[in-house]
């Protein structure tokens, strides 16, 4: 089985059915089986190093030995000590060798059996392979070089000559620092990077529309060559001589040697592009900082032109302690704040909506101008983080959802029904039904998991989010099938939505449940009005949809057939009979 190669590459490949060689499981030396169902036989003679194993389109450097059966040499590398080069996949000695390498391992040694069909077939080989014969490979895989169609059209192709880290490599977002030397065919070298490298971000692009899309491709540390066509380097106009490097000359192809020195990973924190984090240094925490999470951080913030307006735990000043989802920060720092580690540096760039907005702030060390976007340098020096339910006792669960629950409470009270919500859906959460509660416990934790999500339903129907209200009143429904408040509310949120019918049997299962309720018989009321309103509009649309068109022409009266005035007659009865059935009445 072929190891770590770019599935780029293997998507494009176009096999025959039945054509697909399995790699060999694992051989003993001196031991020989058959490869899947492609009739070659594998004997292995020496073991290779690591697991890994070249595929189609790399390039492998071997040493081979061909006999026939009776162990005549027709062909041998090795009578000249010269490898060979070939390209994985195009047959270059013959197809049953490209499918015996993609079975090995660096350094190793097999003897390859192959049948004529996966030899040289029914014509042979000039006088040294008779037609339709057996022979055999003995080959030795050097090395190879991965090679990759980045672009997938043979505009970028990548051979991976030393490979990265295996950890993955930069994305869109990320800043990277790579090595470049950029060659024309003949060798001239017309662009290079100095000794450091040089920094960009992946998605402003640099040098030519090739070098990002390439870079994404690689690992930190991996080094390659790309072979660039002209659409993807400068095209048809080239490029003129600038800053010291040659001119490119119009529809050049580029050898490009690139180094992926490393990347500073970027992440959209809020999912809208208004709140960047670059990391600068890895946490030592395998998770982050939550939601509630006491934390401890240094930072500077820094306007567009570099004033500094703002700075804690800095040259003497003392480091900020805060509560994350607490509103005590700026929006765009506390959101950014929970998504970090213990010991994480980054740099965080964060827009007005989620900073001061479009007001004038003073802070410590400058005035903050309106609409002004900011940027944090931040170090996260300490982090202690809320208990997950999971981690908690019975006890400490109810004493944490009661805390949640009241601080959504405020929350609630002071307007703020986006966050309140997610303080009662945290709570809930806490005593969640699916935790195993004793009796005693149990009968503390329900009736606070449905408070919480009545608790969340206020918040929906305050945001107009109808269909979030439903969903939390039939959670309670579910537990508990005439809770008057959740039959309630359901209703209003069913109104809200325009479901009057579904609203009224909710309002007539909570009047069963509790006749003399004064909110229920409110609502009732104005579900009348609001069904004799659809009435009148669902009436008059009736009425237009039906309306008589009567034909005039000038020279020219058609009088109705008696099977057109029977139709109309049918139609105005079905009009009267769906306007009386709807009456809530009725």
């Amino acid at each position: 089985m072929q190891a770590d190669k770019p599935t780029d590459i293997e998507n494009d490949l176009d096999e025959e059915p039945g054509e697909e060689v399995e790699s060999a499981p694992p051989l003993r030396v001196g031991e020989e089986q058959e490869l899947g169902s492609s009739g070659i036989k594998k004997k292995l003679l020496k073991r290779g190093r690591g697991w890994e194993t070249p595929g189609p389109g790399d390039e492998a450097t071997v040493h081979y030995v061909g006999t026939l059966l009776d162990g005549t040499k027709f062909e041998s590398t090795r009578d000249k000590d010269e490898p060979l080069t070939i390209k994985l996949g195009n047959g270059q000695v013959t197809s049953g060798v490209d499918d015996g390498i993609i079975t090995m391992t660096k350094g190793e040694i097999a003897l390859f059996t192959l049948p004529a069909e996966k030899g040289y077939g029914v014509d042979g080989r000039d006088d040294v392979v008779p037609p339709n014969s057996v022979v055999r490979f003995e080959i030795e895989l050097i090395s190879w070089i991965s090679v990759v169609d980045v672009s997938k059209d043979g505009g970028i192709i990548k051979k991976v000559m030393e490979k990265g880290q295996r950890n993955g490599g930069p994305g869109y977002l990320d800043e990277v620092l790579v090595k470049y030397r950029v060659e024309l065919v003949d060798g001239t070298i017309v662009a290079e990077t100095p000794e450091e490298g040089v920094e960009f971000y992946v998605k402003d692009g640099h040098l030519c529309p090739a070098l990002p899309k390439a870079v994404v491709t690689m690992e930190r540390g991996e080094k390659a060559r790309l072979i660039v066509q002209p659409q993807y380097a400068f095209r048809k106009q080239g490029r003129d001589a600038s800053e010291g490097f040659h001119s490119i000359p119009q529809n050049s192809v580029l050898n490009i040697d690139v180094e992926l020195v490393s990347f500073k990973p970027v992440i959209d924190v809020t999912g809208d592009a208004k709140v960047f984090k670059k990391i600068l240094k890895e946490g030592e925490d395998a998770l982050s900082a939550n939601e509630g999470a006491t934390v401890t951080i240094t930072y500077m913030g820094r306007l567009e032109d570099g004033t500094v307006f703002e700075k804690k735990g800095i040259d003497g000043e003392t480091p900020l302690n805060f509560v994350t989802d607490e509103e005590q920060v700026i929006t765009g720092l506390d959101i950014a704040a929970a998504t970090m580690k213990k010991g994480e540096r980054a740099v965080l760039t964060i827009h007005p909506d989620y900073g001061f907005g479009n007001v004038e702030v003073r802070r410590d060390l400058a005035v903050v101008p309106p609409s002004s976007t900011l940027t944090y340098e931040v170090e996260m020096l300490d982090c202690i983080k809320e208990k997950a339910p999971w981690q908690m006792n019975n006890n400490e669960r109810i004493e944490a959802a009661g805390k949640k629950k009241e601080e959504g409470n405020l929350l609630f009270k002071s307007g703020k029904y986006q966050r309140a919500a997610k303080k009662y859906d945290k709570a809930a959460e806490y005593v969640s039904e699916e935790i195993s509660f004793g009796d005693d416990v149990l009968k503390l934790a329900k009736p606070l998991r449905l408070s919480c999500w009545l608790n969340g339903v206020a918040c929906s129907l305050k945001l107009n989010d109808f269909q979030g209200a439903i969903e939390l009143c039939s959670k309670v429904l579910d537990v508990e099938f005439h809770n008057v408040k959740a039959l309630y509310r359901r209703a209003q949120a069913y109104m809200g939505n325009a479901d009057l019918i579904l609203a009224e049997l909710d309002i007539k299962k909570a009047l069963e449940a509790d006749p003399e309720n004064r909110e229920v018989k409110l609502i009732q009321r104005n579900l009348k009005q609001l069904q004799v309103e659809s009435n009148k509009r669902d009436a008059k649309l009736y009425a237009n949809m039906f309306a008589r068109t009567p034909i005039v022409t000038k020279k020219l009266k058609v009088d109705k057939t008696e099977n057109d005035r029977k139709d109309e007659e049918i139609v105005s009865m079905e009009v009267e009979n769906v306007a009386h059935t709807s009456h809530p009445n009725n």
